[in-house]
């Protein structure tokens, strides 16, 4: 059977974008932009001042500074419009929860009083900082400014003025051309790098690129979490979909996590985001895939020859999935159509590809196409997103920890893996 042309065609794409010899054309692109430009290459830092997510940043911009041998140039930028943000209602409760959760474990400070600043309290904090965005000072005043702004106290001292407001219209402007839309984003030659949680990889690559002393050791390394042997008394509800990068390079990590502390696990899939009206902009869904590419190829997990699982070939494989469930068999099911799509280059969209995902997984296929008829596959994934959203969360892998006499932890990336594992220890005698 011929793979359909319009999964080959996405397939395609995404592994372009997945692969090493885009970024190193990306990177090279850049350099002789630079070189064209006789300027000297520089590291770009957008920050927005209501972001949780870039007040833990620049918290360690002044580190950065001292440590490489170039130069690190700030931008204000805006808040993305809501297409942007996947669940505009839920995305700034998310952002501070999320912020508060890692900050002390990243050893910087975030308390806020607030979930959103007003709009007059974010034009005078740009208002304040705009001022300074050539000056060695604006990362200690951008933190103090954002104190300030997230305890809810007053910034009637600084008013914004068209000069601000021009600055921030050029940042956002300049964050826009180079294709990214977040704030908290590092920028350097042709790749982008998402806050405090990817500091390590772009320090990594001023290293590879000689800005760095033979001594080197990255400032920002990932926590290191505490590890549990036993955890029994812990219960992990693991939220994966199988059109999902992240959940892929994540994957064999969890599985890890699972087999080290000996958790307790609920498994509860979810149909893709842009299957479910969650919104995605071509920007960000190429971000998505270069990113987690290149944090798979940091990991040991690198995508292969990706099959875009996108429509009816996620459909048909859900719909064999309760019946994996009914034979004990759902993680091996989801482990193997995991490295079927997005390593193997197996044509999952085929009854083929399934049953060799089947086959990977050591499930008889027929005995799971008779387990899977007459389930209600479209039920048990909307009791999982239903509990996954209640916990805010709308992205993938998400994680729900419960157990140890503590309150249930929801946290959303395979950037928090090692946070799930914190936790768990944390709810251990």
């Amino acid at each position: 059977m011929i793979m359909r042309p319009e999964t080959m065609l996405r397939s395609l794409a995404m592994r372009h974008y997945a692969s090493p010899a885009y970024r190193h054309r990306q990177h090279q692109r850049a350099r002789r932009r630079c070189k064209k430009q006789r300027a000297q290459p520089e590291v770009h830092y957008f920050h927005r001042v209501d972001d949780p997510h870039s007040h833990l940043a620049v918290q360690r911009l002044d580190v950065l500074r001292a440590a490489y041998t170039l130069d690190f140039r700030v931008h204000l930028v805006s808040k993305p419009p809501a297409p942007y943000l996947g669940n505009p209602e839920s995305f700034d409760a998310w952002a501070v929860r999320d912020a508060q959760a890692i900050a002390p474990l990243y050893r910087v400070a975030f308390s806020p009083a607030i979930v959103t600043p007003t709009q007059q309290a974010v034009a005078a904090a740009n208002a304040a900082l705009a001022p300074m965005l050539d000056q060695d000072n604006f990362a200690s005043e951008a933190g103090s400014i954002g104190e300030r702004l997230w305890a809810g106290a007053s910034l009637d001292a600084w008013s914004e003025t068209p000069g601000t407001k021009q600055k921030v219209l050029a940042g956002t402007a300049l964050q826009q051309s180079l294709g990214h839309f977040l704030g908290g984003m590092f920028y350097f030659q042709g790749e982008w790098y998402w806050g405090i949680d990817r500091i390590r990889s772009l320090e990594a690559r001023l290293h590879a690129e000689g800005y760095s002393g033979a001594d080197w050791s990255p400032c920002v390394p990932e926590p290191k979490p505490d590890t549990s042997k036993q955890a029994s008394n812990v219960l992990l509800e693991y939220f994966p979909s199988l059109r999902s990068p992240f959940t892929a390079i994540g994957h064999q990590r969890v599985l890890d996590l699972i087999q080290r502390t000996g958790i307790r696990v609920g498994l509860r899939p979810v149909m893709p985001m842009l299957m479910r009206g969650v919104t995605a902009p071509r920007a960000k869904q190429r971000f998505i895939i270069t990113d987690a590419a290149q944090q798979g190829r940091e990991q040991g997990a690198p995508l292969g020859r990706i099959v875009d699982p996108f429509g009816e070939p996620v459909r048909r494989a859900f719909d064999l999935y309760p019946g994996a469930v009914a034979l004990g068999q759902e993680m091996a099911f989801i482990t193997a159509y995991l490295q079927a799509a997005w390593q193997d280059g197996v044509d999952i969209s085929s009854n083929r590809g399934l049953q060799q995902v089947a086959d990977r997984a050591g499930i008889d296929w027929l005995a799971l196409n008779a387990a899977a008829k007459g389930q209600d596959s479209a039920a048990l994934l909307q009791s999982n997103l239903a509990a996954m959203q209640g916990g805010n969360l709308w992205g993938v892998p998400s994680f729900r920890i419960s157990g140890g006499g503590k309150a249930p932890l929801c946290c959303w990336g395979q950037d928090r893996i090692w946070l799930v594992e914190h936790d768990i220890a944390s709810r251990t005698p």
